[in-house]
This record gives structure tokens, C-alpha cells and sequence, in this order.
């Protein structure tokens, strides 16, 4: 299971621990009231731990990319026959503005990476 579906799953658990908790609120049954408040806490904690495990994913693979010795912004025409590119350039890697890795890098436009001049 990947860490996005992990995530998801412990997300989908938590939910529905806290409808349940609300309804044992409701009947004011104050064993049940524990038993998902404590639920919910050690969900949170395994929440917390993916989402670490995930953002130092990323920043690894950012860093990565980043050691490449060139780069620079894509034109439009690049950017519109990818394919031409990448066959032109090897080992390009390409990196988008809307991605986890565009977002931890800071970048603001569509941006290649290449370990040559290109």
C-alpha cells in the first residue's frame, strides 16, 4: 500500500470514529466515549507519522532533482510536444508548479532538469 492510500484509509477511520463518538455523546455512554477518543488519538499520531513519511519523501526526491546540473523554464512549444523533447534530451526530468516535488522545490513555471545543457 502506497502512502497516499495508507493515508486515505487512516482519514476514512478517523471519520467514522468521530460519527461514532458523536452519537455515543449523544447517548451519553461514557465507556464507548473513551474507547473512540482514544481511537482517534492513535489514528491522529499514525496520521501525523504518513504525512511526515510522505513530505520527506518528496523533499528526497526534490533533492534529487535539484542536483541535476542544469535547468531551466520550458517554452510553450516545448512544453506542447513533451515527447519530441524528452527523446531529444536525456534524462530530462520534468517538473510542474501544481506537484508535490514543484511545490517543495518553489518553483513557478514548468521547469526541466537534465544533468547536460539542453
Amino acid at each position: 500500500m502506497n502512502l497516499n492510500e495508507e493515508l486515505q484509509n487512516l482519514n476514512n477511520r478517523m471519520d467514522k470514529c468521530q460519527r461514532k463518538l458523536a452519537a455515543a455523546i449523544q447517548r451519553d455512554d461514557k465507556v464507548i466515549i473513551k474507547q473512540f477518543k482514544d481511537e482517534l488519538l492513535s489514528l491522529n499520531k499514525k496520521t501525523q507519522n504518513v504525512k511526515h513519511r510522505k513530505s520527506s519523501e518528496v523533499s528526497g526526491k526534490s533533492k534529487d532533482v535539484k542536483s541535476l546540473a542544469f535547468n531551466r523554464v520550458l517554452t510553450k512549444a516545448e512544453q506542447a510536444d513533451m515527447g519530441k523533447l524528452k527523446k531529444s534530451v536525456k534524462d530530462l526530468v520534468v517538473v510542474h508548479p501544481m506537484t508535490a516535488i514543484g511545490r517543495s522545490m518553489g518553483i513557478k513555471a514548468v521547469t526541466g532538469f537534465a544533468p547536460k545543457a539542453f
